[in-house]
């Protein structure tokens, strides 16, 4: 219940302020929550001992601040999608890559996206919405039911097709790739025990073989797809080349796992995890 309390809030200031004034809030509501939010500054500082170098541990506190001021930033946004239009895509983000979608999409056998929890990447799918791409994107579902549902509402308002990771998901998915949709999965969390165990960011994890699986029974395109924040919160969604078509399972799994690593190595305080990644 308080978690539903404080995205209400969250929905309140984004929807009734300029948005200037909305981070703004955003950014105070972020560093209370970081103060009162235990659990989640332990799981924030513990992930980042994991990705920062050495001789940056003596920052995390900040670098962990910093990971609560992006998600509340990421909240504000995300709620405010129902005033965006695509001629307002320009001002908020450069697409970079969409040239490689067009293409793989030419092949008929849709395309994967595997992306990650990496700063507003619930945008990215927005952006792309609101282009014209239509897409199935894969949710694991809150365990709080009014935030997954305030969540869901904001999804579909832009025409995402938002499916749970668990029961009717793997029909939904086969039949978005069938018809030459995207296929948005993230890479960073197994939503079921069907994993790998993998060398990640210099630890073992179980990471998921969904996309892998999908890509050599289907035939369909692996593009990765990350959203970076700038200083002055303009962002940069970037789609790389396909991974290159006929590998195995583990190669896909190795090849789009990389990219993910290094993704959150360069950007580690917009990698909104707020669990344990490690002790999950």
């Amino acid at each position: 219940m308080i978690a539903y309390v404080f995205y209400r809030i969250g929905y309140f200031f984004a929807t009734f302020l300029p948005l200037k004034a909305a981070y703004g809030v955003a950014i105070a509501l972020s560093y209370a929550k970081y103060y009162l939010s235990p659990r989640d500054r332990r799981a924030v500082i513990s992930n980042l001992l994991k990705i920062l170098p050495r001789e940056q541990h003596h920052q995390v506190n900040s670098f962990a601040k910093q990971v609560f001021v992006n998600f509340g930033k990421y909240l504000i946004e995300f709620f405010r999608v129902k005033y965006l239009k695509k001629e307002d895509i320009r001002k908020i983000m450069t697409i970079s890559g969409l040239e490689y979608i067009d293409e793989a999409l030419k092949k008929g056998k849709g395309v994967i996206i595997v992306a990650a929890h990496l700063d507003n990447w619930e945008l990215g799918g927005v952006c792309m919405a609101l282009l014209g791409y239509p897409f199935v994107a894969v949710a694991l579902p809150h365990r709080h039911p009014k935030v997954n549902a305030l969540f869901n509402r904001q999804r579909e308002r832009i025409g995402a097709i938002v499916v749970p990771s668990l029961g009717i998901a793997l029909r939904r998915i086969y039949e978005a790739l069938h018809k030459n949709q995207l296929v948005a999965l993230v890479g960073d969390r197994v939503f079921s025990n069907n994993g790998k165990l993998m060398d990640f960011l210099g630890e073992k994890k179980m990471m998921p073989r969904g996309p892998a699986i999908l890509a050599t029974r289907t035939g369909a395109a692996i593009i990765t797809g990350f959203v970076a924040r700038d200083e002055h919160d303009h962002h940069t969604l970037t789609f790389s080349r396909p991974l290159a078509q006929g590998l195995t399972e583990d190669e896909y799994i190795e090849a789009y796992t990389r990219s993910i690593e290094a993704q959150i190595r360069k950007y580690p305080t917009q990698w909104m995890m707020f669990r344990e990644f490690w002790k999950e």
